[in-house]
């Protein structure tokens, strides 16, 4: 997979020409900055730009979202690398400042750019920058990953309650009985604590453990991912239901039929990458930059920040 440079940078209330003029315009720009084509990073308001494009580079976007199996876990991933600097991505770089008398809408990354162009200030620059790349796993089974750590030790990676090498943060059926977290009757409100989520989810055999984390959530001696019947064994306990009156039979403990399972559900884990740019040493003329936060990337071609997989953990 490719990865992405993230320039973060600081709003620009003066530039310097090189013949010592005063560029007067105010660079308001926000947070974010896009990309395209052959590393053209850029940012725009509706009248101005500022960018940065490498050229003669073998490096593309996505060799910033590169990932490779974390050593702990063969279920995880990590990245690559964390941290790209211009001697990774190697090729020339400029930095340009532009203003225009006109709209700035689709002036990149366009194949035929806009032919009413009207540009009043062009600057540039040489500098040097980093790309910062985070990545995040999550099940999105509507618990926030920090309320899944049970040990409260700060690392999500040990709390793994069914123990089929997917941590709970990633487990889309945390106490592994074929019935999905997201179905099991917990609500999550901002604010609540780890007590406070479980105190309001649902706990059908009142033994004091949510059924999202109960493998025999009617406490009939029946394991839920054993609650199916044979003309419906799909490992999905939900759709049993003897008596439709008292709902599926693994929240019914007044049937026990019992039909061993043969496999866990299949499991999607959502990957989202971060991805920042900082530039260093920009000069425009007498006017420079040693540090500028150029923002969050928020969309690029070519690149998907993103991404799903699917695990299939062993029974």
């Amino acid at each position: 997979m490719r990865k992405i440079v993230a320039l973060s940078i600081l709003c620009l209330s003066l530039f310097n020409c090189d013949d010592g003029d005063i560029i007067t315009s105010e660079l308001e720009f926000d947070e974010t900055f896009e990309a395209c084509g052959d590393l053209v990073i850029f940012k725009t308001n509706t009248s101005q730009s500022l960018s940065l494009q490498i050229t003669g580079s073998n490096f593309v976007m996505n060799d910033l979202i590169e990932v490779i199996e974390h050593p702990d876990n063969p279920n995880r991933l990590q990245l690559s690398n964390t941290e790209y600097t211009q001697a990774d991505v190697g090729g020339n770089r400029t930095f340009r400042y532009r203003s225009y008398a006109s709209s700035t809408d689709g002036i990149f990354c366009n194949d035929v750019p806009p032919d009413n162009i009207q540009i009043t200030e062009d600057y540039s620059s040489s500098g040097d920058f980093t790309f910062f790349v985070a990545l995040a796993e999550d099940d999105n089974d509507g618990i926030p990953a920090y309320l899944e750590d049970l040990n409260g030790n700060g690392d999500l990676n040990d709390d793994d309650t069914d123990g089929d090498g997917i941590p709970n943060y990633m487990d889309v059926d945390d106490d592994g009985d074929n019935v999905l977290t997201v179905s099991e009757g917990v609500t999550f409100e901002d604010g609540m604590t780890l007590a406070d989520l479980d105190a309001n989810a649902l706990d059908t055999d009142g033994d004091g453990i949510p059924n999202y984390r109960d493998n025999d959530d009617d406490d009939d001696g029946v394991l839920t991912i054993n609650e199916e019947n044979a003309t419906t064994q799909d490992n999905n306990p939900t759709n049993d239901i003897t008596n439709p009156n008292a709902g599926p039979d693994y929240l019914n403990d007044e049937v026990f039929d019992t039909l061993l399972a043969t496999s866990y559900r299949q499991h999607t884990v959502y990957d989202t990458f971060t991805i920042t740019m900082t530039a260093y040493n920009i000069d425009f003329g007498s006017f420079q930059y040693q540090t500028y936060d150029f923002g969050t990337l928020t969309q690029a071609t070519d690149v998907d920040l993103s991404t799903s997989r699917t695990l299939q953990p062993e029974l």
